[in-house]
C-alpha cells in the first residue's frame, strides 16, 4: 500500500474495536463535536462528582473507557495485551493532576518507579512517562525557571525534586526502559529542560533513557534543539525527544498579552506545522546521536517522517523513531503505521475515575476546539460502520 494511503484503511484501524464499541466512538465524537454540550457536560460532570453523586459508572462506560485504559495498572493489561497483538505498544500515563503536597510527590515518584519495574517484564511497554509537576510544586519550576533566589526550605525543596528525578531515571536505566518527561508551560519549562539536559547527561551514555519534550508551537524550539545537540555531542551524550505541536496555547498567549511579552508561541498554525516538520527532519538526519518519539496526530507530520525515512534507506522498525498517539485518539494513524511495522506506542491514561477527570474533560475540549480533529474522526468511524453494514 503506497503511503499516501496508508491512513485510509479503516478495517486495520478499528480492528480492536467490536461493532458495539464502535458505535461508541461514533456518538461520543458526535458529543464532542457539538462545543455548547462539552461545555455544559463537562460542568455538570465537576458537579455532580463534587457533590459525590453516583455518576462514575456512567463516566466509567462511556468516556473513560473509550480514553482510558483501567483505574490501575493491572486494570490496563486486557488493553496492553490486546494492542500488542496488533504490534501496537503501550505507554502507561498515571494521569492524576493538580497535586501540591509533597507526600503527593512522593506517591507520584512511587507509582512512576512502580510502573517503571512493571514495564521492564513486559515487551509490550518500553516507555515510562511522568510530567515535571508531578514531582514538584507549579511554583518551585517558575522560581527556578525566572531564576529568582530561593529560600532556604524552597533550596531543600528544589533538592527534593532534583532527587525524584534522578531516582527515577536510574531506575529506567538500570530497567533498560525508556523514560518519556512531558512538556509544561514555558514559564516552567526551562527549569526542567535543564533538570532533564543533567539526566540526559548522567543516563543517556550509550543510549537515549531520558527523552524531553519539545512543544512546536514555541517558535524557539528549533535553536533550542540545535544548542543541546551541540552540547550533547562535545560532553559525548546521547539525546532523546518527544517532538509534539503543544498544549497550552491559549494560556501561553493569555499570559503574555497580560504581562506585556512576546508570545513564545508561533505566529499561526502554518508556522506550527512549519517548526515541527522542522524539528522532525533535523532529528532523523542527527539519528546518530538523538533518538526521536513523534508524538502525532497529523497526518501530513506523519507522512513526511515516514517519507524521510524511506529516502534515508533506514529501516522502517529502527529502534531509534517512534510515532504515538493518544489512546482513543487517531487509530487509523496508529494501526495502519503498526501494520506497515513501524514501531507505534500508544499513549494510556489511567486513574481513579474521579482523578483522572481533568485529564478527560481537557481531551474533550482540545478535540472541540482543534479544527477538523473531531470531523476526521467522525468520517472514518462512519466509513467503517458502513463497511461493517452497522
Amino acid at each position: 500500500m503506497s503511503t499516501n494511503t496508508i491512513f485510509n484503511n479503516t478495517e486495520i484501524a478499528f480492528k480492536l474495536k467490536t461493532d458495539s464499541e464502535l458505535e461508541r466512538a461514533y456518538f461520543l465524537f458526535k458529543m464532542i463535536a457539538n462545543e455548547p454540550l462539552v461545555r455544559i457536560g463537562t460542568a455538570a460532570t465537576k458537579f455532580a462528582l463534587n457533590l459525590h453523586l453516583p455518576v462514575e459508572g456512567l463516566i466509567r462506560s462511556t468516556v473513560f473507557d473509550h480514553f482510558c485504559g483501567g483505574v490501575n495498572e493491572d486494570d490496563c493489561l486486557p488493553n496492553v495485551d490486546a494492542l500488542y497483538e496488533a504490534n501496537v505498544y503501550s505507554v502507561l500515563d498515571y494521569s492524576v493532576e493538580g497535586k501540591a503536597e509533597q507526600t503527593q510527590f512522593d506517591a507520584t515518584l512511587e507509582k512512576v518507579i512502580k510502573l517503571t519495574k512493571f514495564a521492564e517484564h513486559k515487551k509490550a511497554m518500553p516507555f515510562s512517562v511522568f510530567k515535571p509537576t508531578g514531582f514538584g510544586r507549579f511554583k518551585i519550576w517558575e522560581k527556578v525557571s525566572a531564576k529568582a533566589k530561593l529560600t532556604e526550605e524552597e533550596e531543600q525543596e528544589w533538592l527534593r525534586v532534583q532527587k525524584r528525578y534522578d531516582d527515577v531515571c536510574k531506575v529506567a536505566h538500570d530497567c533498560s526502559i525508556s523514560l518519556l518527561i512531558d512538556g509544561e508551560e514555558s514559564w516552567i519549562q526551562d527549569a526542567a529542560d535543564d533538570l532533564c539536559e543533567t539526566m540526559m547527561e548522567r543516563y543517556n551514555k550509550d543510549t537515549a533513557v531520558v527523552y524531553n519534550t519539545l512543544q512546536c508551537y514555541r517558535w524557539d524550539r528549533l535553536d533550542y534543539l540545535k544548542a543541546i545537540h551541540k552540547r550533547a555531542k562535545a560532553k559525548g551524550y546521547k539525546l532523546g525527544f518527544k517532538v509534539v505541536r503543544g498544549a497550552y496555547m491559549e494560556k501561553e498567549n493569555d499570559r503574555a498579552e497580560e504581562m506585556g511579552y512576546a508570545s513564545p508561541i508561533c505566529q499561526n498554525k502554518q508556522a506550527t506545522d512549519d517548526c515541527f516538520n522542522a524539528v522532525t527532519k533535523y532529528i532523523l538526519d542527527n539519528l546518530d546521536d538523538i533518538s526521536l518519539f513523534l508524538g502525532t496526530h497529523n497526518e501530513a507530520s506523519s507522512y513526511l517522517a515516514m517519507e524521510i525515512i524511506a529516502a534515508k534507506g533506514l529501516l522502517i522498525n529502527d529502534s531509534r523513531i517512534w510515532f504515538g498517539q493518544l489512546y482513543g485518539m487517531s487509530d487509523h494513524i496508529s494501526y495502519n503505521l503498526a501494520e506497515a511495522g513501524f514501531n507505534v506506542a500508544k499513549y494510556i491514561p489511567f486513574g481513579p475515575v474521579k482523578d483522572v477527570m481533568p485529564y478527560l474533560i481537557r481531551r474533550a475540549e482540545e478535540n472541540t476546539s482543534v479544527a477538523g480533529q473531531t470531523s476526521r474522526e467522525l468520517t472514518l468511524l462512519k466509513r467503517e460502520k458502513e463497511r461493517r453494514k452497522i
